[in-house]
């Protein structure tokens, strides 16, 4: 069974309450849950730490746990939620949905569960990459970058763009490799997971401020899994706008 998990605070920096704002009559949540009940996943759970969400995501027909407010990460989070059901045996692979996309694509989620089909040779950890197609978001900082192995994992994780160009101005970058960029949707098995709670912040997590780096430090392997699809977060109020121009 594949199980997805949804972790939603309620407290953000940029954005208050930001799982609860409205998108063209739906909460962002709201949206969330449904693209993701459209992926070939046994179930949607919303992973929260506020009473307000909760009752949300009750209140439309959605499955929620309460967890404790003072996790570091969404990861812990997942961990704890998904203790709160109980550990159920029978999930080989959990889906980690961000919350604050409410424009994922089923698709995408689907890229990653078809990578756990086979029990034997499925991966600790999974994500998800997409070409990059701009100078822009390639010298975005905001958008992390990846470079693979030949057999699909992750080498490393960079808010630089990697490899770096010897020679090149870099206007002519992109013409002359093929860069990925990161989508922060993930799986692992349970047991993975578990293990990844336990790890203490890493040197170069620390420096690029991605938790991912850490996994890799560690000695865990992260199999990349393609699309094509743009990813859509919401963190500041212009986002939220951008997201409504959209849905109209």
């Amino acid at each position: 069974m594949v199980l997805g998990l949804i972790p939603a605070r309620f407290a953000s920096s940029r954005l208050p309450g930001k799982p609860l704002v409205d998108l063209g009559g739906l909460s962002m949540i709201q949206r969330v849950v449904t693209q993701a009940r459209q992926a070939n996943l046994a179930r949607v759970v919303v992973a929260t730490d506020d009473e307000r969400i909760l009752e949300h995501v009750r209140g439309f027909g959605g499955e929620a746990v309460l967890t404790r407010p003072d996790h570091p990460s969404g990861t812990d989070r997942l961990w704890e939620a998904y203790q709160q059901l109980g550990s159920p045996a029978d999930v080989h692979c959990i889906i980690n949905i961000q919350g604050d996309e409410p424009f994922i694509n089923p698709g995408q989620i689907n890229a990653l569960v078809d990578l756990y089909a086979n029990e034997a040779t499925a991966p600790d950890i999974a994500t998800l990459v997409k070409p990059v197609l701009s100078e822009e978001e390639l010298f975005s900082p905001h958008l992390p970058k990846v470079v693979l192995n030949q057999r699909g994992h992750a080498l490393y994780f960079s808010r630089h763009p990697l490899p770096y160009q010897r020679g090149r101005e870099h206007a002519e970058w992109l013409a002359h490799h093929r860069y990925l960029r990161h989508l922060g949707l993930y799986a692992y098995k349970p047991s993975v997971l578990e293990q990844l709670t336990q790890l203490p912040v890493s040197p170069l997590e620390a420096a690029e401020s991605l938790e991912q780096l850490r996994w890799l430090e560690a000695g865990f392997q992260i199999r990349c899994a393609e699309t094509e699809l743009d990813a859509f977060g919401i963190d500041t109020p212009e986002d939220v706008h951008k997201a409504r121009t959209r849905l109209a």
